[in-house]
């Protein structure tokens, strides 16, 4: 799994003109599938994220997660984050697992985040043209690859 973090000020997401998805000072998460990653991944990268201490304490200091000021999450799907470039200039997807196991993952995320977190989280739509707006806030842009633990 690939993901992109965005520490934001406030997000939305729209499909077809229609708002599906909001929040106020949180995280947007864009996560992309492969077809090697596991429902262990899914874990190790909720508990990580929910955990990493990004946003400012008083003394404004990087010391609090998420979960310690009771943030928002909104997760959309994204499998262009598992583009190569590596040959000519159109990107190659062939690693970005196939839509069914993708929409699987994603369902198994959202619902790993909402156990740990212990509330509903807002997310995109998966397979849809999504519109994503955000305040980034920092700006603080965090990317994790499960593969590498990094």
């Amino acid at each position: 799994m690939r993901v992109v973090i965005q520490k934001v000020k406030s997000a939305s997401v729209e499909v077809n003109d229609q708002l599906i998805g909001e929040i106020n000072k949180g995280l947007v998460v864009l996560v992309g599938y492969e077809s090697l990653d596991s429902i262990e991944d899914i874990s190790w990268l909720v508990h990580k994220i929910v955990n990493m201490r990004i946003f400012d304490d008083s003394n404004g200091k990087l010391n609090l997660s998420v979960s310690d000021l009771n943030g928002e999450i909104l997760l959309v799907s994204q499998f262009t984050l598992h583009a190569s470039v590596k040959k000519g200039n159109r990107p190659s997807y062939i690693k970005a697992a196939n839509s069914k196991k993708a929409n699987q993952m994603y369902e198994l995320t959202i619902s790993e985040f909402e156990k740990v977190l212990k509330r509903k989280i807002s997310t995109g739509k998966f397979g849809a043209n999504m519109e994503v707006s955000l305040v980034n806030n920092g700006p603080v842009t965090i990317t994790i690859d499960t593969k590498n633990k990094e």
